[in-house]
């Protein structure tokens, strides 16, 4: 899954399943044959189909889906992972993820002159830096839109699904805050913009909060310390921008410690009625203590489990510990980003950070059925290290990713059709637990064969622009043996004329920046 065509399904789910669920899945295959009128994507999960008068299934069958047997045959004559999705594997299931650190730092190594090693180079965080313009819900959890467009490869097409939460509130309608920063002070820190863009953001941040959130500081170095416990700022601003003001470089970096006592404050400021979050702010050069995420986080799992505190890791630094901190955010049901200027960190800092503290999905799961009779191959381009097991989309025990208001979620699947191939293409399914309650919900969309007539690079610009994000990671990746090229994809010199010009077209500065990006990469790997 991820980064290679789809792969056995028994794999993903790290195990070996009953031969009979095969022909479980076969057969749920087959109901999916149903002819479905073309949709926009606001179909609920159990909407019948008009056209037939059949009801659409939803992805998964009750039970346990697989191909056992195909995992067995590749087993005996010693063959790899197939390619090419095996027949009748026609399920993606992964959890949501909105990180965008990858892109990030990706932009930060370029603009510095090198290019990013390929392993921090992950598609889907390039892809869902950008905004996309789907219609929302008017409450908690999402609306599904699915679309797509023909590539410049035979046959071969763009099909995205697009996840989308409620508009963020109004700063003053959400609930209060209570927010421990866990403030990387190690040697490493001081160099320019690292713990200096930290404690400036932090300043401007607290004044703009409300008096009724309360900030906790932890500092951690060679040891962890609480600066300052969790404190209501009300009228105590003043000794908030103090604490922030002593912050100062020191020795080595034992981020183990950090997490442990970050958690530790925000138990013991805990605050009902609040959204409780521990802010990591590191390069995530980690050399002395526990360095392994999952050890770290184990530690702290009940704080985690029990009161719902989730971790939101923001990287700094020109050397950046990409992989450690992305692994933490993903144990700790948070998300990261990667800030390597002023602008950046205090658009993230006062503005994101702030308004998208609350939560609206937890353990959010996302599943693609894919029409046997109309689908020959499919990939999901990225959310490598996200896939889930077909079987565990509607176990709730498993873990998904946790969304806030405000957000999208973009997966992009390159998808190669049968020749003359028309009606039902594809299902989209998210599944999700209410953040207060925790009841689950779901909601569906279809896509039709004939909506993919179009040309990628004529169609929707918000579609495009996910596209060469795509495309641009891929290009990054383009040379490492670990990674295969996408079916369409574009040369980096290529892409940077259609990023250009979509830059031109929006007048959008973030898509300048990924247009200036992509450019950076194609003159540095000429």
């Amino acid at each position: 899954m991820g980064t290679h065509l789809t792969r056995i399904r028994a794999r993903a789910a790290g195990g070996r399943r009953l031969r009979g669920t095969l022909l479980a899945l076969t057969a749920a295959g087959a109901v999916l044959l149903t002819g479905c009128s073309a949709s926009d994507g606001s179909n609920s999960a159990d909407r019948a189909d008009k056209s037939g008068g059949r009801t659409l299934p939803l992805p998964a069958p009750a039970g346990p889906t697989g191909d056992a047997q195909g995992a067995r045959e590749g087993e005996q004559t010693g063959a790899p992972d197939r390619e090419i999705a095996p027949s009748p594997d026609y399920l993606s299931t992964f959890a949501l993820d909105v990180d965008t650190a990858s892109y990030g730092y990706a932009r930060r190594t370029l603009a510095g002159g090198r290019v990013p090693d390929p392993s921090t180079v992950r598609p889907e965080e390039f892809v869902n830096s950008f905004r996309q313009n789907y219609r929302r819900p008017d409450g908690n959890g999402f609306t599904v839109t699915v679309d797509g467009a023909r590539t410049d490869d035979e046959r071969w097409s763009l099909v995205r699904v697009g996840l989308a939460t409620r508009a963020a509130e109004d700063e003053r309608e959400r609930p209060p805050a209570a927010l421990t920063f866990v403030i990387d002070i190690s040697g490493s820190m001081a160099e320019p913009g690292r713990l200096d863009l930290a404690k400036d953001s932090l300043d401007v941040m607290t004044d703009r909060l409300r008096d009724d959130d309360s900030v906790a500081l932890v500092t951690f170095s060679d040891k962890a310390e609480t600066v300052l416990p969790m404190t209501r700022l009300g009228d105590r601003r003043g000794r908030v921008h103090d604490a922030i003001g002593s912050l100062e470089p020191t020795d080595s970096t034992n981020l183990g410690a950090g997490v442990d006592r970050g958690y530790e404050t925000a138990v013991e400021g805990l605050r009902d009625g609040a959204t409780n979050r521990v802010v990591l702010i590191s390069d995530a050069l980690a050399n002395t203590g526990d360095t392994d995420a999952d050890s770290i986080l184990e530690r702290i799992s009940d704080a985690r489990r029990e009161h719902g505190i989730t971790l939101f890791g923001v990287g700094v630094g020109s050397d950046y510990g990409d992989a450690l901190m992305e692994r933490l955010a993903d144990r700790g049901d948070g998300h990261t980003v990667y800030v390597s200027d002023r602008d950046e960190a205090r658009t993230v800092f006062c503005d994101q950070l702030p308004r998208n503290i609350d939560l609206t999905a937890r353990d959010a799961k996302a599943q693609v059925a894919f029409d046997p009779q109309t689908v020959e191959q499919f990939r999901l381009i990225g959310y490598d290290n996200r896939a889930v097991a077909d079987e565990d989309f509607r176990d709730d025990r498993v873990d998904g990713g946790e969304v806030g208001p405000g957000h999208t979620v973009t997966a992009l699947y390159v998808v190669r059709t049968r020749p003359g191939a028309s009606g039902h293409l594809a299902t989209a399914s998210v599944r999700w637990l209410d953040p207060d309650t925790r009841a689950p919900h779901e909601e569906s969309g279809l896509l039709e064969a004939g909506s993919l007539d179009g040309d990628l690079w004529t169609a929707d610009r918000s579609l495009q622009v996910a596209a060469v994000a795509a495309y641009f990671a891929d290009g990054l990746r383009a040379g490492d043996a670990r990674f295969d090229a996408l079916p369409g994809a574009l040369p980096l010199g290529a892409l940077a004329t259609r990023a250009d010009r979509l830059a031109d077209d929006s007048e959008d500065p973030a898509v300048r920046g990924l247009a200036t990006a992509v450019e950076q990469a194609n003159r540095l790997k000429d």
